[in-house]
């Protein structure tokens, strides 16, 4: 059996939620060790900034809240950290944002990368050990944290325990969800998870996915039941995908949970009424052929175009009758999800009915669950990583409180 190396607080997970975690008890001067099963931290933060680092949005926290499932469950963390809160704690790393079109916030520099040596160097020097390619096991009988290095597996005894595991997807960059299983064997209530701001299947033609794959859809508008976006999509030779599929992910997973499909329509020419479009079609010759119309009275050409003669039928398509409301509403059955691995998120997880209110698990004095972890969704555009920010700030504080108040003898796990 090996020895047992006792520490004040251990987190186990170097991304966002579990460094924002860490950096709480440090400023508090109690010593910190981070576990992280990766080579090196921050992994999918790092691929995340890829294309830009989108750190969080502008818009105004009551709409900012409404973008969160459950909502109750968000606001709270919110509340403690919010979107103005995350610009001026980057602000203090050094970091300097700016305002995009779209309402997002990134860093001057656009890149991850930058942000995330800054405050390492910050942790580092706060007194946080961060201890990489060592993996949590799960516990042993005694309850310690079974935890492998590279050269041994080590028993570890905190006090307290921050999880920031992420979700079940992206296996490849650390959060792989083989976790929850773990939990679940110790009594703690789980969802299973479910891919969000993913992108759908569609059996497209194979002429179709030669051509069409990876064309995009601009400045259209799709809807799904109640739920309706303007944005861009991209044709894909597996179905749908983009950032406006990614924005009703969670409506179309559910109505495909529910009754097998979702059906959802797209509006190719949002900006033109149903009138409008009628004459302009009006203005077609006889020696026009229709796609010419559409491509100069209507600028409906690329991916719109060949997306409309996908869904519809030859007739339909030469029934300038029937055509603009079709434009306007252009229906497409979707059956499946893209597979969870390649989705941005996850739902699922476990439950907040199991954690009090500083995302302690109520079963488990002294251990936290945060991030991705927890069974709560929200849309791509720094919604996902402001929220796991604040949920490691609210479980890092609420893990102070906890080892102050188990030293005064006054705990109070519920």
């Amino acid at each position: 059996m090996s020895s047992i190396t006792s520490l004040k607080a251990v987190v186990i997970g170097a991304g966002p939620a579990g460094l924002m975690a860490a950096e709480q008890l440090a400023k508090q001067q109690i010593p910190v060790t981070v576990y992280d099963a990766m080579p090196s931290v921050g992994r999918k933060f790092l691929r995340a900034g890829i294309g830009g680092l989108n750190l969080t949005h502008s818009e105004g926290k009551p709409a900012f809240i409404n973008r969160y499932q459950p909502r109750e469950a968000v606001a709270p963390w919110l509340d403690v950290f919010d979107s103005e809160d995350l610009v001026q704690w980057a602000k203090e790393l050094g970091v300097e944002t700016f305002v995009g079109s779209s309402g997002r916030v990134f860093p001057t520099q656009k890149k991850a990368a930058p942000l995330l040596r800054a405050w390492l160097k910050r942790l580092k020097e706060s007194g946080v050990t961060i201890e990489t390619r060592h993996r949590w096991l799960g516990w042993n009988d005694q309850g310690d944290l079974r935890i492998q290095s590279p050269m041994e597996e080590l028993t570890v005894r905190s006090q307290v325990v921050i999880f920031a595991l992420g979700g079940g997807s992206w296996a490849r960059l650390g959060s792989d969800g083989h976790w929850l299983s773990v939990f679940e064997k110790h009594g703690v209530d789980c969802q299973p998870f479910r891919p969000s701001n993913c992108g759908f299947n569609y059996p497209w033609s194979d002429t179709f996915k030669q051509e069409q794959g990876g064309q995009p859809l601009k400045g259209v508008v799709l809807t799904c039941g109640e739920h309706t976006k303007k944005g861009d999509a991209t044709l894909s030779h597996y179905g749908v995908e983009g950032s406006l599929i990614y924005g009703l992910s969670a409506p179309i997973r559910d109505a495909i949970e529910l009754a097998g499909e979702a059906l959802v329509h797209w509006d190719l020419l949002p900006d033109l009424s149903l009138d409008e479009i009628r004459a302009k079609l009006k203005k077609r010759r006889a020696k026009d052929s229709l796609s010419n119309v559409l491509r100069k009275q209507l600028s409906l050409s690329g991916g719109k175009l060949a997306l409309l003669k996908a869904l519809i039928t030859k007739e339909q398509m030469q029934d300038l009758e029937t055509l603009p409301a079709l434009l306007k509403h252009l229906p497409q059955r979707l059956q499946s999800c893209r597979p969870i691995d390649e989705a941005i998120s996850t739902a699922g997880g476990i439950t907040m009915d199991s954690l009090n209110d500083e995302l302690m698990i109520k079963a488990m004095p002294g251990t936290f669950c945060i991030g991705e972890m927890l069974d709560w969704d929200a849309p791509t555009g720094g919604y996902l990583l402001t929220a796991c920010y604040a949920s490691g700030l609210v479980a890092g504080k609420g893990a102070v409180d906890y080892l102050k108040n188990a030293s005064s003898g006054t705990e109070n796990i519920l």
